[in-house]
């Protein structure tokens, strides 16, 4: 065995493992960054970006169904060439993993180790067969993998991942997305406007990143209306068959539906990759889950030399937060023991849907009753979003009663996505509802619907 001794072990070159790895090399200390898979991050190879090339190829074909509405005459058909769709995402997101990839390449060979982790005790571990590292401080930053139900694996060699779906050459005839969340609502929605058949199906009544009920209520009758949603469904079996896949549904009347797809897409949710890193052979406290308890200012796990960050820590997995939080556990480890709170920024969190959703700040869930009041705004009827003939979507903003002051947002409307970004730099600068409404609105934007929201918000707080 080899045998390496640094300051500080990265565990990961993903997002989180990449800045956590910067971090401490500026801060002057010895690192190793350690990585068993392919690199490149998890964003540009099957999250963020290959999923946004699929969305805006469906946007492009959805576009077509509004020119009768604007008096625009299409002659002839639109046609869906499945095999250029994918080849442009394959070859976009390939490009995309290659930026990454050559961010890693300059990293001194030295400094990287090839192969899986996992720890012999508090300050040192083992990597495949053939490196020991003795370090001071480490950083776990081993991402995430897809979660799947066992209910899904009777469908045998017709289920796959929504990581799988990247890889496809041409579109399917027909897909059951399962997971009504932020991933499967951006699949199933992209794929049913690239001319695939899709159904969704969810449990418990969840849609999006929806606490707010009017909110879940409005979402789950948007797209209800626009493709089967099922966000209760309730499912006899799943056999996989010559063909493709059988779905036996329970209607709710006694009935028992046979629905046939080629493919079934698990998209319910991803699992920390913690499981095989030795951690019962460390002090470290763990959560029921297997996932190192740590505090989220300074990403240490209690108080010891060892940070978590990123979807390994299943706190915010997005990218911006991994990055921030590699950042900080990266300074610290530098630093520990004299570990300090690093900036975690207003949480914001978008789904690309049309329309699309975000919530920013603390949701309706995460509010205490009655220590609020409700801002709301309905885009049918605003302006701007009826001339585009995007009048679709709903907003509740959550002010504290007494200080006026913002806390959250839900909505669904018009790229939202600007929207979140208004209110979360508002709200991290501890802005009032009454500070907001004297900020400038142009006009005609849909962002005077948020001022709608903002001006019901003020007479509720006046009202309390």
């Amino acid at each position: 065995m080899n045998e390496m001794n640094v300051d500080v072990a990265v565990i990961g070159a993903g997002t989180a493992g990449l800045a956590a790895y910067r971090a401490a090399i500026a801060a002057g200390r010895s690192a190793v960054i350690i990585e068993g898979g392919p690199y490149g991050t998890t964003c540009a190879r099957v999250g963020c970006m290959p999923s946004k090339l699929l969305i805006a190829a469906a946007e492009a074909a959805h576009a077509t169904a509004k020119w009768d509405a604007f008096g625009i005459r299409l002659d002839g058909v639109v046609r869906i060439d499945g095999e250029a769709v994918m080849a442009r995402v394959r070859r976009e997101r390939d490009r995309f993993v290659g930026f990454v990839v050559r961010g890693v390449d300059s990293i001194p060979a030295g400094h990287k180790l090839r192969g899986y982790a996992k720890f012999v005790d508090d300050h040192s571990l083992t990597v495949d067969d053939h490196t020991v590292v003795t370090f001071g401080r480490a950083v776990i930053a081993t991402g995430s993998s897809p979660a799947i139900p066992p209910m899904l694996k009777a469908a045998g060699r017709r289920l796959i991942v929504n990581d799988d779906v990247f890889e496809w050459t041409t579109l399917p005839k027909s897909v059951a997305v399962f997971g009504p969340g932020v991933i499967g609502l951006e699949l199933g929605q992209a794929l049913h406007r690239l001319g695939v058949r899709v159904e969704v199906f969810g449990r418990g009544g969840f849609v999006g990143p929806f606490s707010d009920p009017a909110l879940k209520a409005y979402a789950t009758n948007a797209f209800a209306d626009e493709f089967p949603l099922h966000v209760d469904a309730k499912i006899a079996r799943i056999a996989e068959t010559a063909e493709g896949v059988r779905i036996v549904q329970e209607p709710g009347d006694g009935r028992l539906m046979n629905k046939d797809f080629e493919w079934v897409i698990a998209a319910t949710g991803r699992t920390p990759n913690v499981r095989n890193l030795g951690l019962e052979n460390t002090s470290l406290a763990l959560a029921d889950n297997g996932v190192p308890i740590f505090d989220r200012t300074t990403m240490q796990c209690g108080g010891t030399p060892v940070f978590i960050a990123g979807d390994a820590n299943n706190d915010l997995p997005l990218l911006h937060e991994a990055a921030d939080e590699g950042r900080i556990a990266g300074d610290n480890a530098a630093r520990f023991p004299d570990v300090q709170p690093g900036l975690r920024r207003e949480p914001i969190a978008v789904v690309f849907s049309d329309p699309q959703l975000a919530t920013v700040g603390k949701r309706h869930a995460d509010l205490a009753p009655d220590s609020f009041v409700t801002g709301e705004v309905s885009f049918e009827d605003q302006g701007r979003s009826r001339v585009m003939l995007r009048n679709k979507g709903l907003l509740h903003v959550y002010a504290e009663k007494g200080s006026g002051r913002l806390l959250g947002c839900e909505m669904m409307g018009p790229d939202v996505e600007h929207l979140a970004h208004l209110l979360a730099w508002a709200m991290q600068s501890g802005m009032t509802v009454q500070r907001a409404l004297e900020m400038p609105f142009y006009h005609p934007v849909v962002e005077e619907g948020l001022r709608t929201a903002l001006r019901d918000a003020a007479a509720k707080l006046s009202a309390a």
